[in-house]
């Protein structure tokens, strides 16, 4: 009798965040935003200052951030003052502001030649990869956060996301404007990146007596 040939049983990998206690990452503060710029710049490190500054501007998520192409933000030799990215999550366009700072590093890193013939704004290491991972864009932004002290569980990738929008809300309390920049499809989704924290709750209620 022979033995009947059964499909093979492969175990399920298991989602990533499975039994991990996952929560919204806080923008950062004016004051973390400079402390990092100020410790690249004095590292001299050009990619992560560019990296860092684009992603602050762009307001970007991450799969969008690391596979921007050069040519989505320079034309003629020149870094331009707004450019425009593809969604991947929405399949729309994005445009997005460049400012002037952002504009000098990533032009100092242009020079670079690891950048020579390079497709990507952020090119990989290794042949097979054109351009660096979300998880490898992860551990940068892990160690900016934790090298001025901050705790890496409470900021993370999104935290980039979030960080010029929410001052924007705070100044201007337009959240239309920050759904545009976002390049969100739905008011709801926008709603979550106004940047009230627990903390900044607090300090508003610790100011009010009845």
């Amino acid at each position: 009798m022979e033995t009947p040939i059964l499909p093979a049983i492969r175990a399920l990998r298991s989602a990533w965040k499975k039994g991990r206690i996952i929560s919204q990452k806080r923008p950062l503060k004016p004051k973390h935003v400079w402390a990092i710029r100020v410790r690249l710049e004095r590292a001299e490190n050009h990619r992560d200052l560019a990296l860092f500054n684009m992603a602050i501007d762009s307001k970007l998520r991450d799969c969008d951030l690391v596979k921007m192409k050069v040519v989505e933000v320079m034309a003629s030799g020149q870094i331009k003052e707004r450019a425009s990215v593809l969604q991947s999550k929405t399949q729309k366009p994005v445009r997005f502001e460049i400012s002037e700072g952002t504009r000098a590093s990533v032009e100092k890193w242009m020079k670079d030649e690891v950048m020579i013939g390079s497709e990507y704004l952020w090119p990989g290491r290794f042949h097979e990869r054109l351009h660096i991972s979300t998880r490898q864009y992860a551990r940068i932004v892990r160690d900016w956060v934790t090298a001025i002290g901050l705790e890496a569980s409470a900021c993370g990738t999104h935290s980039m996301r979030r960080t010029k929008v929410t001052q924007i809300y705070k100044k201007t309390g337009n959240l239309r404007a920050v759904q545009l920049l976002l390049g969100h499809t739905k008011m709801d989704s926008t709603v979550r990146y106004r940047g009230v924290e627990l903390e900044d709750a607090l300090a508003i209620s610790e100011v009010i007596e009845i």
